[in-house]
């Protein structure tokens, strides 16, 4: 059974470090969250290291740029591991390419360096995909036709986010796992960056000192990624209700409804949950 617990402060002797979700937890992709924020900082000035871990498809660097424009103080995190670290070592490796790139401009970090070149689906060797290129009007939808040819020619992807969705503001926009799960339908190969994959929690850990993982606490509000990659890391996972599955978890009024809680989390509870990261 997951405990539902008031408060962060309430594992501060349990745990001594955390591997803490960006979007959905400490942001909602308009503006950061004081408290989820004023958390982090306590329990890395008093506890141990907090490391950022994140689906988000560009360098970690890009990210505390991010964050910081989104008035997250540097005091709430020790570190940021994310999925577009991951992918920029899997697209070194195939550079030049020439890729197929899926995915808006402000992506361009990801790429930056790398020496790759682009081409067309039809000349391309492989597919990049940060996802979409227009996130607020475009759909998976809107790639069938172009990733049908590409699945005909036996090309692999490069999902550089599993997400399939992240909230910005009240609305949810599709993310690169979404067009990433439409491919493998049509037959194509996937290779996926990030949670719940091993290789980004690897680098966490080198980032947080190797602590003993029954020390280590993953914090997320999404299923599939954070819940899962904590499981598939045999680590305890503190699920955030307020986030992506807040329609399923929460009451009209915006607490937790224990019995919508216990039904979205079956049949693999995390061992803690709470309605929104404070400590």
């Amino acid at each position: 059974m997951t405990d539902v617990i008031s408060g962060l402060g309430v594992l501060a002797r349990r745990f001594d470090a955390l591997l803490c979700d960006v979007w959905g937890v400490i942001h909602n992709g308009r503006e950061s969250f004081p408290e989820a924020c004023a958390a982090l900082a306590r329990w890395r000035g008093q506890i141990g290291p907090v490391i950022l871990i994140s689906n988000a498809p560009r360098p970690a660097e890009a990210v505390a740029r991010q964050l910081d424009g989104l008035a997250v103080p540097r005091s709430s995190w020790s570190a940021i591991v994310t999925s577009g670290d991951v992918s920029r070592s899997l697209l070194a490796t195939r550079a030049p390419g020439p890729a197929f790139r899926i995915g808006p401009a402000k992506d361009d970090p990801l790429y930056a360096g790398l020496g790759l070149e682009f081409a067309s689906v039809e000349t391309a060797a492989f597919i990049a995909c940060s996802g979409p290129n227009d996130e607020d009007v475009e759909t998976p939808e809107d790639y069938r036709a172009v990733m049908t040819i590409a699945a005909s020619r036996g090309l692999t992807m490069i999902c550089a986010n599993p997400d399939l969705v992240v909230q910005r503001g009240e609305a949810l926009i599709y993310c690169a796992g979404a067009l990433a799960k439409l491919y493998e339908a049509l037959g194509g190969e996937v290779i996926w960056a990030g949670k719940p994959y091993a290789p980004i929690y690897d680098l966490a850990y080198e980032k947080a000192g190797r602590p003993e993982r029954r020390r280590v606490l993953a914090i997320g509000d999404g299923l599939l990624t954070d819940l899962a990659g904590a499981r598939e890391q045999g680590l305890d996972a503190l699920f955030v209700a307020d986030g992506i599955h807040a329609a399923k978890a929460l009451t009209p009024d915006g607490e937790i409804d224990a019995a919508s809680l216990a039904a979205l989390l079956a049949p693999a509870p995390p061992a803690f949950a709470l309605r929104a990261l404070v400590w």
